[in-house]
C-alpha cells in the first residue's frame, strides 16, 4: 500500500445506491468490504461521510429552512450515515469508532485530534461525523480539516465519477478527464471538485487529493496499490 494513513471522503448520495433516498444495504456492504480489505493490509483509515442521501442543508434553505438549522440537520444526517457504516464494519469484524463534532454521547464519542490519532494507531477505522460542528461549512471542508488534523498522507474523495473532468461528464459528452492536475489549475478553471474553502485548505496545507470512483468494487484497493485510476490533484 502506497499510503500509510488516509482520509477517505465518501458521498452520501452514493450510499443511496439504486434507491431514491436513504441507505442502500448492498452499497453499504460494498463500501465496508473495500475498507476492510485495506484496513487488514495495515492502512490507518479516517473517514468522513456526507449526508446528502438524507438531508442537505442548502436544499433545506430553498424550502424555507433557516440556514443554520438546515446545516445542523445536514450534520445529523452525516451521523446517521456514520453509524450505519460503523455497524456494517463491525459486522465484518472491523474495529470502527464514530467520533462526533458536537457532543452526543452515547451515540458517538466527542471528536478530538488526539483521540482520533490514538484510535488510528491502534488499528481502528475512525469515522468522523457531524461535519465541522459549525454551519456554513461543507463536509468537503470538514474532510480536509480532519485530514490535516490527523496528518493524513492523502485525501481520497470517493465519488460516482472516475475523476475530474473539464466539464460535468454526465451533462457534456465532450468532457475530457484529467489524470493529474494542480489545485491552482482547479481554481483557475473553476472546476467543481470541492468548494473553494476545501480547495484552499488542501493547497495551503500541501495535502494531495485523489478523486476516484468508489462505487466500482475494487477501486479503493487499486488506488492504495498505486494503480493510475482517478485524478490526482497535486499541492
Amino acid at each position: 500500500m502506497i499510503y500509510k494513513r488516509i482520509l477517505l471522503k465518501l458521498s452520501g448520495e452514493s450510499l443511496m445506491g439504486t434507491k431514491q433516498y436513504g441507505i442502500d444495504e448492498v452499497r453499504l456492504e460494498e463500501y465496508a468490504l473495500q475498507i476492510k480489505e485495506i484496513a487488514e493490509a495495515g492502512v490507518q483509515i479516517g473517514i468522513v461521510i456526507g449526508g446528502g442521501n438524507i438531508f442537505r442543508g442548502l436544499s433545506g434553505v430553498s424550502k424555507g429552512y433557516d440556514r443554520v438549522k438546515g446545516d445542523q440537520m445536514g450534520m445529523l444526517a452525516t451521523v446517521i450515515n456514520s453509524l450505519a457504516l460503523s455497524s456494517e464494519l463491525h459486522s465484518h469484524g472491523v474495529k470502527a469508532d464514530v467520533l462526533t463534532a458536537t457532543r452526543m454521547e452515547p451515540i458517538g464519542e466527542y471528536y478530538s485530534q488526539r483521540k482520533a490519532v490514538d484510535l488510528l494507531e491502534k488499528g481502528h477505522v475512525v469515522i468522523m461525523a457531524g461535519g465541522t460542528g459549525n454551519p456554513f461549512f461543507t463536509t468537503d471542508t470538514a474532510s480536509v480539516l480532519r485530514a490535516v488534523e490527523i496528518q493524513a498522507d492523502v485525501m481520497l474523495k470517493g465519488t460516482r465519477v472516475d475523476g475530474i473532468y473539464t466539464a460535468d461528464p454526465e451533462k457534456d459528452p465532450t468532457a475530457t478527464k484529467f489524470d493529474e492536475i494542480t489545485f491552482d489549475e482547479v481554481y483557475d478553471r473553476n472546476l467543481k471538485v470541492m468548494d473553494l474553502t476545501a480547495i484552499t485548505m488542501c493547497r495551503d496545507n500541501r495535502l494531495p487529493l485523489l478523486v476516484f470512483d468508489m462505487d466500482t468494487v475494487g477501486n479503493l484497493r487499486k488506488v492504495m496499490s498505486g494503480e493510475k485510476i482517478g485524478t490526482f490533484v497535486k499541492p
